[in-house]
């Protein structure tokens, strides 16, 4: 299936890691997108927050029928360039986050993220809402909520000569780790007091 953006170049998928994860309660193999999924569910069955992952807004243009019973979509297009990941309301609260893994022991790379995603934080900051970026260090299973004035910053920097990754000892010192637990897998509510507490 070929998928491009609105501008026409075509989407590169993320290739999977061959990298076995460790087991955490019982979930082998579990992406970050699952285990905030999974997550915003407990958040919202406790009626402690509604956060929901936003779809990709896609434009199908080629479907082969192979069977009566089966479409398979063969080419399609972004709608239009998506914002983050999740968004929805706590206490409140706007917030609205990105979830992003690398695999580097050593920093998070900027381009991780596309301009319209910062942007579109940017704008929700404006409004009062609370933005972050959930970053998830697959190699150490580490995982940081690290606010979006403190990720405008380094972007910024990067178009002036600065850096195209996010050292992981600022992520480390400006985010707030985040450690597995239970029920939610990712408590990252907790992180989210934080940030409106300060």
């Amino acid at each position: 299936m070929t998928i491009k953006y609105p501008n026409g170049n075509h989407y590169q998928p993320h290739l999977k890691s061959k990298i076995s994860r460790p087991i955490i309660y019982g979930k082998r193999g579990m992406s970050l997108e699952d285990e905030v999924n999974k997550s915003n569910q407990y958040y919202l069955e406790n009626q402690i927050a509604v956060v929901h992952k936003k779809p990709t807004p896609i434009r199908i243009v080629k479907v082969n029928y192979p069977k009566r019973s089966a479409a398979v979509i063969k080419e399609a297009y972004f709608d239009h360039a998506s914002t983050t990941d999740y968004n929805g309301v706590y206490k409140g609260y706007y917030i609205d986050f990105d979830a992003k893994e690398t695999k580097s022991l050593t920093a998070f790379p900027l381009r991780n993220f596309h301009k319209h995603q910062v942007e579109h934080m940017r704008q929700c900051v404006r409004q009062g809402g609370i933005c972050f970026a959930l970053i998830k260090f697959v190699k150490t299973n580490e995982i940081f909520v690290f606010k979006a004035s403190d990720l405008f910053y380094f972007w910024d920097q990067q178009n002036h000569g600065g850096r195209k990754s996010i050292p992981k000892p600022i992520v480390e010192k400006l985010g707030y780790q985040i450690h597995y637990h239970f029920q939610p897998l990712i408590p990252y509510i907790n992180a989210v007091n934080q940030i409106i507490q300060s």
